[in-house]
């Protein structure tokens, strides 16, 4: 049976909206904050009206759509069921906002704003791995889940745009990243009528999430939406030097018309991921922000943006110690090999040393590593950490992803999941509990207290 609305609307900047109850948690579900048609960039979503001029008033009370997506390989792999339950949409410019049934009147709570990853390519705010129930009771805050465009619907262009049903020089770039910015406009003008603090919000985002909030920090029209920063697992070190890879994913997706069917648009999408084949490792992030199209600077000004944005950004950012360890049960031959116990381990071990550290180093820790020393050198407060311990029975120990389901998800969500096998949520659950803390101080603060446990959180932190 489903949860009752809950009476009385709540006034947003998109129209009044109701929620539900869910034991200890309010929910308000897939409210939009902007509209667009494909190929266009977002305006912010208006109230609907009634024939009597009045605003309509929204029942909030079904998940986010996912924006259209093709299958992933490593989804069937780990974490297979992901999306069940969620429809798919390119009408996805939703969010969903979450806090305390038991919140006070008159009672303000930090906001955690979260941007979930899946290589621009795959997922949605409002799965249940990313339920955020236990941080939002534990440490009473307000989360708002954010669903954008991704792939080639989100980050396929680089003209000038067209209009019309016609074929033109393309759409513009960088379409998911203006969604993005218009849903953290949303919040600054909606979340103080939920009980959020709409000047101390924290982005929070996990992968392409991360790397997401990396360059809203730097986006035109972004700056003062977000005070603080958790960024996990960002892929720093392949998002450069990718020009020549769109420009030879453009050459495959010119002449898509505007009005081609989703089926059209997901095989033109699979042929232009192969045409970033040739460039090697950077490939693994075909789709994603380009630089020199709005909202973006060129890339040859992005660190001097960054060193401009440092003082106004607290930053909380890290990996996890194998990150690429994730993507070895996914490979054709490599995943099957790793089950069999008389060759498995020595494999692991094998692969590990020759493929997963260097890869881990050069894609995620180093870069990382790079960026917080410069934030710092800039003014900033930067926090790095690295994610080292993981469950014995994990098929990718502390590989890329281990630390989602110590902070959002629920147990039957993320048992039912090669990632996390049931026996391993013991450990999973007391870590999890650990880090939250954590994560929900420096969304307090912009602080992690000197007293933070590391060895409870299965962590270890770089303070500076």
């Amino acid at each position: 049976m489903p949860a009752p609305t809950l009476p009385g609307p709540t006034s947003t900047r998109s129209g009044p909206v109701t929620g539900l109850r869910d034991g200890d948690v309010i929910r308000y579900l897939g409210i939009p904050y902007a509209t667009a048609a494909r190929g266009v960039p977002p305006v912010s979503a208006v109230p609907a009206r009634g024939p009597d001029g009045r605003p309509v008033v929204l029942a909030a009370v079904h998940p986010a759509p996912a924006c259209p997506q093709p299958s992933s390989r490593i989804l069937d792999t780990l974490m297979q069921g992901a999306l069940d339950g969620i429809e798919r949409s390119e009408d996805c410019q939703r969010l969903s906002v979450t806090l305390p049934a038991d919140i006070a009147p008159g009672e303000v709570l930090p906001v955690i704003a979260w941007f979930h990853g899946g290589g621009y390519t795959t997922g949605a705010g409002d799965l249940a791995i990313h339920d955020p129930r236990a941080l939002v009771v534990e440490q009473r805050v307000i989360v708002v889940a954010v669903t954008a465009r991704l792939g080639l619907l989100g980050f396929g262009g680089g003209g000038r745009g067209g209009s019309g049903r016609g074929a033109s020089d393309g759409p513009p770039a960088n379409l998911g990243l203006l969604d993005q910015i218009e849903a953290l406009r949303w919040i600054r003008d909606s979340i103080a009528a939920f009980g959020g603090d709409p000047w101390t919000v924290t982005a929070m985002g996990q992968s392409a999430g991360g790397d997401a909030i990396l360059h809203l920090m730097i986006a035109d029209g972004a700056r003062g939406l977000l005070r603080r920063a958790i960024v996990q697992s960002p892929p720093v070190g392949i998002t450069g030097g990718r020009e020549r890879m769109f420009r030879a994913m453009a050459r495959v997706t010119r002449g898509l018309r505007s009005d081609a069917t989703l089926a059209d648009v997901m095989r033109r999408q699979a042929r232009a991921e192969r045409a970033a084949w040739p460039s090697g490792i950077r490939a693994g992030l075909p789709w994603g922000p380009r630089y020199g199209h709005a909202p973006l600077p060129a890339e040859a000004d992005r660190d001097a943006a960054w060193r401009e944005a440092a003082p106004h950004i607290d930053l909380l950012i890290g990996t996890t110690r194998d990150e690429t360890a994730m993507y070895l049960p996914a490979l054709p031959v490599v995943g099957p090999l790793l089950a069999v116990p008389v060759v498995g381990p020595a494999l692991r071990r094998v692969l590990m040393r020759v493929v997963v550290r260097p890869t881990t180093r050069r894609v995620y820790a180093r870069p990382v590593a790079e960026f917080v020393a410069r934030h710092r050198r800039a003014g900033g407060r930067a926090v790095r950490y690295v994610l080292r311990a993981a469950p014995a029975s994990s098929p990718i120990g502390a590989g890329h992803t281990s630390d989602l389901p110590l902070i959002l998800g629920t147990r039957d969500a993320w048992t039912r999941m090669r990632l996390v096998p049931p026996e391993a949520w013991p450990e999973v659950a007391a870590r999890g509990r650990a880090v939250r803390q954590v994560w929900a101080d420096f969304a307090r603060t912009g602080e992690v207290a000197a007293d933070a446990d590391a060895r409870a959180c299965g962590m270890r932190f770089d303070r500076g």
